[in-house]
């Protein structure tokens, strides 16, 4: 029964916020998609008769009972531009159907069972990843936020209120949540090459955005003598090269995957080129390495050509090791793997707020993510349902210590 209804709630979501195009997602936060989104999620807590709370920026939170000490399970909903259809939704949908089996086994929770749903963890329309969640946990405060502005110039107070959602009614009580377990697909390859379909996090790698801005001289494209030019783009474009093989001599992760160009014409020799880098790595100390070393290149390249470099953090998570002792328990009820994650997730931020964490994951056949061509079977998305709701039980069960 709990795999039909798992089903059926993935054929309900799939047509919400896809492209016709790519067949990728656009669930923005605080944009109609996502919004549909939330409404389906309240409509599927209510109808499980759980109590819906729904906080001033759209956190949503449903209860199986009542009390302290909590087990909250969930993810998100939102997805970065073009991406996939597990990432985030696969958690919500699960934790759904794994309060389904509990209750088809005739479970009785002994301590409050919830389901939480956190808003733009992605980060990509405000530029932070995981702001639902830094702003619940107070990792970040509504007076750095509310002034963040989307690509098109909106700020994030705006596009909060124009989804009729409003601050001052306050943000989702943590104080209740005693552990916080998180099932998301896995975003590589780890489980494929192990040959198992469920796993659990031992870590998440730190992490960060940092904003690279090339300033130089526009001209003209064609009179300008290429000896002459002061030209942004050949900094930013030095700099990604460099970039790619800094992470790969050091076995790491660098990637620049946005840039914005001005005055973004084709006969034009740039004035500016602002570029993002996504840089992950396996400790605090090599992150920064890695970083220091990518812009000491820049510099480099930009008093070369002539230009001039800023660079800006404007989104760093330190490692995040989960609760060992609760990975181990977990673990030991299917000998399932515990494995690392470069990715980031609302887990880690609860972790860092002092909440026991521990992370499902899924196995993904490709290990694609962040594309339309991310995947997990069915099969395997029923094995994580089971997963997650033996995990529930384990902590929540009568007489059992969360």
């Amino acid at each position: 029964m709990a795999g039909q209804d798992f089903e059926e709630m993935w054929r309900d979501l799939a047509p919400v916020g896809r492209s016709a195009t790519s067949g990728g997602y656009f669930r923005q936060p605080w944009a109609s998609a996502e919004t549909e989104l939330r409404a389906w999620f309240a409509e599927q807590c209510e109808a499980r008769g759980l109590t819906v709370e729904t906080d001033g920026i759209g956190n949503q939170v449903a209860w199986w009972g009542t009390g302290d000490d909590g087990v909250l399970t969930g993810s998100h909903l939102d997805s970065v531009l073009d991406g996939g259809a597990y990432d985030g939704p696969l958690g919500v949908v699960s934790a759904l159907a794994a309060l389904d089996t509990l209750r088809a086994r005739g479970f009785e929770p002994g301590r409050p069972l919830g389901i939480g749903v956190f808003v733009e963890e992605e980060g990509s329309r405000f530029g932070r990843a995981c702001l639902g969640s830094r702003l619940v946990t107070g990792a970040t405060t509504w007076d750095q936020a509310k002034e963040l502005r989307d690509r098109d110039g909106v700020f994030l107070a705006d596009a909060i209120s124009d989804a009729g959602l409003d601050p001052a009614r306050g943000l989702l009580d943590l104080d209740r949540v005693g552990t916080f377990v998180e099932l998301h697909v896995e975003q590589g390859r780890d489980l494929v090459d192990r040959d198992v379909a469920v796993g659990l996090a031992s870590e998440i790698w730190p992490h960060g955005r940092w904003r690279f801005d090339f300033a130089g001289q526009a001209n003209h494209a064609g009179t300008t003598r290429m000896e002459d030019r002061h030209d942004p783009m050949l900094s930013y474009a030095m700099t990604a090269l460099a970039a790619n093989k800094q992470a790969r001599l050091a076995g790491q992760r660098a990637t620049f995957g946005r840039i914005a160009v001005e005055p973004n014409g084709t006969n034009a020799v740039p004035s500016l080129v602002t570029a993002w880098l996504d840089a992950r790595a396996s400790s605090d100390g090599a992150l920064a390495e890695l970083v220091e070393a990518i812009e000491r290149q820049a510099t480099d390249r930009a008093e070369r050509d002539g230009t001039s470099l800023t660079l800006t953090a404007e989104s760093v998570s330190g490692s995040v090791a989960f609760d060992t002792d609760l990975a181990a328990r977990l673990a030991g009820l299917r000998d399932w793997p515990v494995i690392p994650t470069q990715a980031g997730h609302d887990a880690g931020i609860l972790s860092e707020a002092g909440i026991p964490t521990a992370m499902v994951f899924v196995r993904n056949p490709t290990g694609i993510s962040h594309s339309p061509d991310e995947r997990a079977e069915t099969a395997d998305c029923l094995a994580g349902v089971e997963a997650l709701a033996d995990v529930l039980a384990e902590l929540a069960g009568p007489g059992q210590p969360a």
